[in-house]
Parts: C-alpha cells; sequence; structure tokens
C-alpha cells in the first residue's frame, strides 16, 4: 500500500451541533449548524470551501442538498454512501482530491433529527429478497445474528457483551455532551428488555439527533491555520456483502481487510495506537471490530473486554466520547468517530482527556456489518 497520503492533509476544523434530542430542526438544519461550527473553527470563511462530501438516508443527491443549502459552488464533491462507514470514506476520498490539488479546502459534513422526527433507528428501505421472506427486522436481527454465532464458536457471553455497554456509560458520564448519562451496571444491560436475543435494549445504540463536521485542507496550509492539525496518517476499506445472509462468516468482519490497508499507510501497528474509536451500532461490534483490527486474537474479544479493560483507566481507552451506545447515534455515526479523535488528539476533550495521545484509529461500520473503513490520525510528532 501506497504510503504517499501519509501526512499529506490534516483536519483543520470540526463541529457538532444539536447533539441529542432537539425538536424543531430539520436534517439538513442540524448538518448546516455543524458545517458552520467546522469552518470557524479552521479559522476559515464558507467561501474558502471548495470541496464538499456528504452522505445521508434523508436526502438522495446529499452533495446537491448540501451545496444549495450552504450557497456553495464547489469544484469537487463525493456523495458516497456505504452506510455509518461513508465519512471515513469521504476523508480518504478528500485526502486524495486534496493531494491532486483538486480542491484546497474540503467539507465532511452530516446531520440528522432522526429522533426528533421518528425516534427510531432507520430500517433498510431497500428489501432484500434472500431476507424479506423470514421477515427479519433490521438492523438488530442481522447483529443479534452475528453476537448469537459469536457466542457458540468462542464461548461469549452477555455478560462480556454488557461489559462494552458498561464501559461506554462510563465514559459517557466524563462527557457533557453524551446523551445517556448516569449509572449503568452488567446486571442492568443483563436485566434488560430483550430486543432480539442475546441482545438487550442496553446492547443497542442510542437513536438521536445531531449534525458533525470536519474541514480537512493540505498540511502546509493546516499549519497557519487557527488549530494545532490532525493529520490524517492513512486508510484503507473493504466490503464483501449487503445483506447479512451473504456474508461469509457472521464472526468475521471486512475489517480484517480495512485495517491492515490502513496501518501498512501509515506505517505504524497496533501498539503504537493511542485511541480507538470504533462504530458501536451494538455492543457485538467493539468485540467484533477489536479482533478482527488485531487488538487481540480472533475469539478472544469477549475476554478481552471483561473486567473494565475499555473503561477509563482500562487497558486500551475505546470509544472515550461514549460511543454510540451512550454518546450519540444520529443514524449515520462514522463521523462522529473522527470528531472525538480529533478532539482527544488536540488535548481538548475536558475530563476524560488522555494523556497525551499522538495516534487514533476511527473505524466505520456501514451497513449490517457490510462495509469497512480504518482511518488513523496523528499529532506532529507522528509525522
Amino acid at each position: 500500500m501506497t504510503r504517499t497520503l501519509r501526512g499529506k492533509v490534516a483536519i483543520a476544523g470540526i463541529g457538532s451541533f444539536n447533539v441529542g434530542s432537539v425538536p424543531g430542526f430539520s436534517a439538513m438544519e442540524n448538518l448546516g449548524g455543524a458545517a458552520l461550527r467546522a469552518i470557524s473553527d479552521a479559522g476559515l470563511s464558507i467561501q474558502d470551501i471548495d470541496a464538499v462530501f456528504s452522505a445521508s438516508s434523508a436526502h438522495a443527491f446529499p452533495t446537491l442538498s448540501v451545496c444549495e443549502y450552504l450557497g456553495l459552488k464547489p469544484t469537487f464533491v463525493g456523495g458516497a454512501n456505504v452506510g455509518g462507514s461513508s465519512f471515513e470514506m469521504h476523508v480518504i476520498e478528500a485526502a486524495l482530491a486534496l493531494e491532486a490539488g483538486l480542491c484546497n479546502a474540503a467539507l465532511i459534513c452530516y446531520g440528522s433529527n432522526q429522533r426528533s422526527a421518528g425516534g427510531r433507528l432507520v430500517s433498510m428501505a431497500e428489501k432484500q429478497w434472500q431476507e424479506e421472506p423470514y421477515r427479519f427486522r433490521m438492523p438488530i436481527n442481522g447483529y443479534a445474528m452475528a453476537a448469537a454465532r459469536h457466542m457458540y464458536e468462542y464461548g461469549t457471553t452477555r455478560e462480556m457483551l454488557a461489559e462494552v455497554a458498561v464501559a461506554a456509560r462510563a465514559w459517557a458520564n466524563l462527557n457533557p455532551e453524551a446523551y445517556a448519562r448516569g449509572p449503568l451496571s452488567l446486571d442492568d444491560v443483563l436485566s434488560a428488555r430483550l430486543v432480539s436475543d442475546p441482545l438487550s435494549v442496553l446492547d443497542c445504540c442510542l437513536v438521536t439527533d445531531g449534525g458533525g463536521a470536519i474541514v480537512m485542507v493540505r498540511s502546509d496550509r493546516a499549519k497557519d491555520l487557527k488549530q494545532p492539525p490532525v493529520y490524517f496518517l492513512g486508510g484503507g476499506m473493504a466490503q464483501w456483502h449487503r445483506s447479512i445472509s451473504e456474508m461469509p462468516n457472521l464472526t468475521v468482519t471486512a475489517a480484517t481487510e480495512s485495517g491492515p490497508r490502513a496501518f501498512d499507510m501509515a506505517g505504524v501497528s497496533q501498539s503504537d495506537v493511542d485511541l480507538l474509536m470504533l462504530y458501536d451500532a451494538f455492543t457485538i461490534n467493539t468485540i467484533l471490530f477489536l479482533e478482527d483490527l488485531g487488538f487481540c486474537p480472533k475469539g478472544e474479544g469477549g475476554r478481552f473486554v471483561q473486567d473494565g479493560a475499555l473503561a477509563p483507566g482500562g487497558r486500551l481507552a475505546v470509544n472515550t466520547n461514549g460511543g454510540g451506545l451512550s454518546c450519540m447515534h444520529p443514524g449515520m455515526y462514522g463521523l462522529f468517530l473522527i470528531i472525538e479523535a480529533v478532539r482527544q488528539l488536540r488535548g481538548d476533550a475536558g475530563e476524560r482527556q488522555l494523556k497525551e495521545p499522538e495516534i487514533a484509529l476511527c473505524h466505520g461500520n456501514g451497513g449490517v456489518l457490510s462495509s469497512q473503513v480504518s482511518t488513523l490520525f496523528g499529532t506532529a510528532s507522528t509525522l
């Protein structure tokens, strides 16, 4: 894998807007609020933006809608939609466009009013013919199947899954932006209402409103802007299937390919990573991605997360904002992984701040364990 992109571009600004339950705003208004905050955070004006990347379940042509709403006439756009991992993919695409000179300042943005508009996690509108006769409830049934298979193959227990939720809540309790705060015990998770066996309601992500955005520029320009740059070190993507019935192995995701590609481009290994931001739509996700990204052997993820290993003070800093399980999940969560990583690498994470982190891995997941995109970011000390 080429390393020509390593350190060539950087995130210069970030913004979030209306995270939680905020009635009265459209998805585009939440996106716009986050975009303006990210642009201001970078010390730029909206006229400086000449590339736009976005994905949405609410708009058929998201980049056209975003550009019209913000009054932009960009020279480059990217509207790839691979679910929640779209924004990690947009980072890679923006890096390529910036390095090629096709644009100078790229805005990656997203907004949703999912909680206010409906209060439910949006299911796939496109029916899968292989699964339709069985009346699957997606995505929950698909992830429950993966969890059940992992239990069968490797002895993973519901208590191990619950450890993921409890650790996420412990981080959320340090984050004033988190939607779900307060005590959460293993017993709370285990006694919660089952949604799709073996997953309870507390094994499932939140449904929230919210907008998020980042601004990327070339590294030479980033050094002269308002905030300390957070550099793109490497990225990789892999997609194996669309429907869960076509997943080759319910316990192995395409992160086994996207992760090594990202690590190779960045020239780093798992031991160099200070922060892991994993797309935790369900508790099983965290366990699968820890295994498939190489942080523990296949089948050992459940045992790896025991005894508060992922909680504050544990062996590995994972989802320090509280994740999709306790911080937010406005439909497509991947962009918010990156926003938290930038906050940590800048030293702006408040009470939950890690001690001098240098490298963060953000891993996006789309569909039903379908699209996997891994991205690595670092501080100036990593160049």
